[in-house]
């Protein structure tokens, strides 16, 4: 059964958002921080040689430098202050995340409330200066090894790490100003903008490349239907649940007795999200992002490693699929769906699965149920990040189409748009309560007018 609220939410009008002002002025605000940060992407670091910069970024865009300019908005192509993006911050909350759940210290403090909060959320700050510090410098030494380095030593190295630290730090501040007062996730919605902003150039040498003759009409449709069809089953996997029925059984207050009612616990079929995408091509991609800008220093070991673990080989892919499995039931048992916990919380509630005795046996048919559901959500995963990386080797698509950013645009598109049908749906009921209220003066003043007359 549909209940009143969700009723209530898929016939709210979207002509209802001109009324709320609210509403208008958080996204106002969010638009306006992400044209902030898209001013950024285009304000170069010091020292670097640009037209070095831009030839280097031409020969790779294809490959690992598309990749990795396509997450952070094209910065890193144009070796912008925010050319770190915001994947730092991304890092060390997830790494926060999960030493929370193994780490009994951390795992207390998160239940301390607010405050345990704070204190987390400071942990993850520190985390991102320390990642940010370590790939500033990797970065850094590499443009200066590759020469696109217009003065290279030790001011160019200092210069390069403090921008770029402190271009993700001003990333991660406008992320948490966008979560706060505007609409969404304020990193997320980062994140999202950067891919999104590189889609149009990345399609203009992709119909360029089909009028040149480079690749046949076949092939451009082709990828075009996968693309559709890509999206549309992210979409449905993404809102594919497990639902397991919830009985809770009756109970008396004074000397009335109330009948139990029953509900559904929802089990997401890809309880993890994108982060074990994300966790899988950050490793799996250092090697390469190495030897890309450190150009002829290359060692003989960084040779043999990019010759099998380079992106396309086939080691390089079937490593992908496994740290994606291992991460995404990982992720999902420590962090987003614990068992242990979902059961205690139901035998608190006295809340009960029908035929499942409360407690130690929930929690193992819980683990049971979410074993077998994310079989189908690891696969599906697997199978959206990999086909992309297959297919643009085989055709040899010319610019960088990852399942990694088809998930994150399109999870990124549902919860913004799920964000604002709330801000509606609460800005309705407001409506409501000040309709019942301004009724319920006017029926007083008419009984009193009524009164007045007799």
């Amino acid at each position: 059964m549909v209940s009143a609220a969700e009723q209530m939410a898929a016939n709210t009008s979207w002509s209802a958002l001109g009324k709320a002002t609210e509403l208008r002025k958080r996204i106002f605000f969010t638009i306006g921080l992400l044209i902030v940060y898209r001013i950024g992407t285009y304000i170069p670091v010091p020292g670097i040689d640009g037209a070095e910069l831009r030839n280097f970024m031409e020969g790779a865009a294809s490959s690992i430098g598309g990749m990795l300019s396509m997450f952070t908005g094209g910065a890193l192509g144009r070796m912008g202050v925010f050319a770190l993006g915001i994947m730092p911050y991304i890092s060390a909350s997830i790494i926060v995340q999960l030493m929370t759940a193994m780490v009994p210290a951390l795992e207390q403090l998160k239940k301390e409330g607010e405050q345990g909060r704070k204190k987390i959320n400071q942990y993850t700050r520190y985390g991102t200066v320390f990642l940010a510090t370590l790939q500033s410098y990797g970065l850094a030494a590499s443009l200066q090894a590759g020469d696109l380095a217009s003065d290279p030593g030790f001011f160019f190295i200092a210069s390069c790490m403090i921008t770029l630290v402190g271009g993700t730090m001003f990333l991660m501040w406008l992320g948490e100003q966008i979560t706060a007062r505007g609409v969404g996730n304020g990193i997320s919605l980062i994140i999202f903008v950067g891919i999104i902003a590189e889609v149009p150039a990345a399609l203009a040498q992709f119909f360029a490349s089909g009028r040149s003759g480079a690749i046949s009409p076949a092939v451009i449709i082709g990828v075009i239907v996968m693309v559709v069809a890509t999206i549309a089953f992210v979409v449905f996997m993404e809102r594919s649940l497990r639902k397991i029925h919830i009985q809770y059984p009756r109970r008396q207050v004074g000397m009335k007795v109330y009948d139990g009612g029953s509900s559904h616990l929802p089990v997401k079929v890809n309880p993890s999200g994108v982060i074990p995408a994300i966790f899988a091509s950050s490793l799996l991609l250092l090697p390469a992002t190495v030897s890309t800008f450190s150009g002829s220093d290359t060692g003989p070991f960084m040779s043999t490693l990019l010759a099998y673990f380079g992106p396309g080989q086939p080691l390089y892919l079937v490593f992908f699929t496994v740290m994606i499995v291992f991460f995404a039931y990982f992720y999902t048992y420590n962090v987003a769906f614990k068992p242990d916990d979902v059961a205690d919380n139901l035998k608190n509630q006295n809340g009960f699965v029908p035929g499942i005795r409360p407690g130690k046996k929930t929690a193992e048919y819980l683990e049971y149920v979410v074993t077998r559901v994310l079989v189908l959500g690891s696969a599906y995963l697997a199978a959206v990040c990999l086909l992309p990386e297959i297919l643009r080797g085989q055709f040899a698509i010319p610019f960088y189409f990852g399942g990694t950013s088809v998930l994150i645009v399109v999870s990124v598109t549902m919860d913004t748009i799920q964000q604002v049908q709330s801000h509606l749906l609460a800005h309705q009921y407001e409506g409501l309560i000040e309709k019942s209220q301004l009724s319920g003066k006017g029926r007083k003043r008419s009984r009193r007018k009524g009164t007045g007359r007799r």
